[in-house]
């Protein structure tokens, strides 16, 4: 599975990872809801399960994805800063090029 952070997601991301109460959870992607080929995509910090797939982004830290979940695979995580301030993950690999 691939999963791109983005340089701006990284940033806010990583202060989140590095608060003390979180230092033994990772960053999980998770599609909250979909129809068809497209999703709605969540973002919580948590532990693997079994069913998951850890992947070491190019960021430094790791992102737990469901390696059932086909639309995770090549989503790309953004933070943007206007119109609006917040996380955007897209999958342009599966036809998702939206901001949810």
């Amino acid at each position: 599975m691939n999963c791109k952070i983005t340089r701006n997601a990284a940033k806010i991301i990583q202060l989140e990872l590095d608060k003390e109460e979180n230092k033994d959870l990772k960053l999980r992607i998770l599609v909250s809801h979909k129809h068809g080929s497209h999703a709605h995509y969540a973002m919580d910090l948590g532990k693997p399960t079994e069913q998951d797939e850890i992947i070491l982004t190019d960021k430094g830290f790791e992102v737990i994805l469901d390696r059932n979940e086909e639309l995770l695979d090549g989503i790309i995580v953004d933070y943007l800063y206007s119109p609006q301030e917040g996380f955007v993950v897209t999958n342009p690999s599966k036809g998702n090029h939206g901001d949810h």
